[in-house]
């Protein structure tokens, strides 16, 4: 069992972990989570001994293996092979001692243990894991200096998973995969054997692999059983019980100190005030829930342009003169929302770039309305931000045109509201950051958004936020993506990039899931329709693409106009219960009486009243019936 002891962290002064305490469950597989900032990270690094508490304790059963991704990824001639190879670092020594000593009995000992470590299967599961996290059999062979920072870290991670520790210790371990190889690693966590603490974002995963979730917020930590689902469904229910429990909590600390105040200067009942006193010393506030404004998310909708937005005809796409993808025929219209499929490396990314008119077309044809507006989101974006300006400094030089409260509107619009926008870029989180790129990018409302792994920088809830925000944009969205849950909530199509071309995949992406595990071949077949040794075929009936299209936009159009009319009416419904408050007033204490309610008669107030009442009645129900019907349709 792994314990928390009352772990305290500070940092720079600044408490980060403050006496946080769990035990989690032999062979449990437990997700972290928490906001981004909350210290996550840090209670990993406590776990595997590279950070020392200041206070607390975690406790490890004895003689178990703990594996901690390396912070360095392996570089250098050694191959990627070989370094996983090398991560079992009992085998490698004793192959070593193997090749050197000369004691017959040692020599019969080390064989024996080599036997019973499976060291000769070695070679071929850790080409296994390489394969899943996607290297071929070519790339397993390269030298470690041929790779990006980005694949280096994917051989970090192959190396732990095959050192195969009895505590494993991921933190955001899909950061650098692609889908593909986030659902390898998903299933290969899934049969994994041993103790499993996971820092992740990706909902799915939370759902499907662990079986707790321990949830760090304020420094504390809470252990759930369950998956995420369960989890956010548990935290409602808690969240529930405490708003009720502090409204009891007010009322009874009113209730105690409406007597003190009244009877603490008498003499016959100072007694009992003063263990009234006491009471209300002795109660501790229940917390507010607290409404996060950095879960904002509200991307300006466009003015209308008709279809098609843009289009390719037999257009190919790369660089140096060396074409990456070819015979690409491609029509994006207004309510498209469009995910692009395949492993790094196959022209996701080229794609991407092409609609976004960084790339020109090598050959054939694209087409697109003169008017059209382009919104391009990738990690570059966030990483260039200016860490000494402010997020105001950034949006006033881009809409150099704009008033200074258009400027605000925008920012606001992602959460960066009041003085959240007049911090150092520098102070930001990474979520943070990503946040005021989309700001930036969408500053013109534009009519497609091209957005390349939003993702990677945002917790669970500020995703959810994207996924609702994404749903209410008018406009058209293509999107490269490793988080399933996002994809299989906001995209109405799925082109698969492979092999040079750009093809629609006519299944869902459940079928997708089951292609790249191998499950389900026949289904996988018959959604790509026309698959030869070399590629798939593009065609597919337009007609129900453009029937698919036309179903989705008009979902799009009813979930917006619900929405607006669920906002409309708790706007109303407020409104109108301040209303009678202030004629209950005035019913009631003519003395304390607004204007507009002092000179009326009490018959008069009774009927103002109960008209008011059957108007807020309507509201509710208009506000119920929108209620019920967006659920249907999310």
């Amino acid at each position: 069992m792994l314990n928390f002891n009352n772990v305290t962290v500070r940092l720079g002064g600044v408490t980060i972990i403050d006496g946080a305490r769990a035990a989690l469950p032999p062979g449990s597989k437990v997700g972290l989570i928490g906001r981004n900032g909350a210290g996550k990270s840090t209670l990993m690094k406590v776990i595997a001994g590279m950070l020392d508490p200041d206070d607390g304790s975690v406790d490890i059963p004895r003689d178990s293996k703990l594996g901690y991704i390396a912070q360095e990824a392996p570089a250098g001639a050694i191959t990627p092979i070989e370094s996983v190879l090398a991560a079992d670092e009992e085998r490698a020594a004793l192959l070593e001692e193997s090749e050197t000593t000369e004691d017959a009995e040692r020599i019969g000992a080390i064989h024996e243990r080599l036997n019973v470590i499976e060291a000769h299967s070695a070679p071929a599961r850790a080409a296994k894991i390489l394969t899943g996290l996607g290297f071929d059999e070519q790339a397993q062979s390269q030298p470690m200096d041929n790779f990006s920072g980005g694949w280096r870290m994917r051989v970090a991670l192959a190396a732990l998973l095959f050192s195969r520790p009895d505590v494993l210790l991921l933190d955001e371990p899909s950061n650098h995969l692609d889908l593909e190889a986030t659902l390898w690693l998903e299933n290969f966590l899934i049969g994994y054997p041993a103790t499993l603490l996971v820092v992740s974002h990706e909902r799915d995963l939370l759902n499907n692999v662990v079986d707790h979730i321990l949830h760090l917020q304020g420094g504390k930590t809470t252990l759930y059983i369950g998956g995420y689902d369960a989890f956010e469904k548990q935290r409602a229910e808690r969240q529930a019980q405490m708003a009720s429990a502090r409204e009891k909590q007010i009322a009874q600390r009113e209730k105690l100190q409406s007597f003190v105040d009244r009877w603490g200067a008498k003499a016959h009942s100072a007694k009992q005030a003063q263990s009234r006193v006491k009471a209300l010393a002795r109660m501790q506030p229940i917390a507010e829930a607290i409404d996060d404004p950095t879960l904002s998310f509200h991307f300006p909708s466009p003015a209308e342009l008709k279809p098609p937005l843009l289009s390719l005809e037999n257009a190919a796409v790369g660089y140096n003169d060396i074409a990456i993808l070819k015979q690409l025929n491609l029509r994006l219209d207004p309510s498209d929302r469009m995910a692009l499929l395949g492993r790094n490396g196959n022209g996701k990314t080229t794609l991407a770039r092409l609609l976004a008119s960084q790339l020109p077309a090598m050959e054939g044809a694209l087409a697109k309305s003169g008017k059209l507006s382009i919104g391009y989101f990738t990690q570059y974006q966030v990483e260039e931000l200016d860490v000494d300006d402010t997020p105001l400094e950034h949006m006033t030089r881009l809409m150099r045109d704009a008033k200074p409260g258009g400027v605000r509107a925008q920012l606001g619009r992602f959460g960066f509201s009041g003085d959240k926008a007049t911090v150092k870029v520098g102070k930001l989180s990474g979520g943070e950051r990503a946040r005021l790129a989309l700001a930036l990018i969408t500053r013109d409302a534009p009519h497609l958004l091209i957005l390349d792994e939003p993702t990677n920088h945002l917790d669970v809830d500020a995703r959810e936020a994207l996924v609702h925000a994404l749903n209410e944009f008018g406009g058209a969205v293509v999107m490269v993506s490793h988080d399933r849950h996002m994809l299989e909530l906001t995209a109405d199509r799925l082109i698969l990039v492979d092999d040079g071309k750009a093809v629609e995949y006519s299944g869902t992406l459940d079928d997708y899931t089951d292609m790249v595990l191998g499950k389900n071949k026949e289904n996988n077949k018959a959604a790509i329709k026309g698959m030869s040794n070399k590629g798939m075929s593009s065609k597919i009936s337009s007609s129900n693409r453009k029937e698919d299209r036309r179903i989705a936009a008009e979902k799009r159009k009813q979930v917006t106009l619900f929405r607006k009319a669920i906002t409309a009416n708790e706007k109303k419904m407020e409104q109108l219960a301040a209303e009678i408050s202030l004629i209950d007033l005035a019913m009631f204490d003519p003395s304390k009486a607004e204007t507009q309610y002092a000179e009326m008669a009490m018959s008069d107030l009774m009927k103002l009243r109960s008209d008011k009442q059957n108007m807020l009645d309507e509201s509710e129900a208009s506000w119920l019936d929108a209620s019920d019907k967006l659920e249907q349709l999310t």
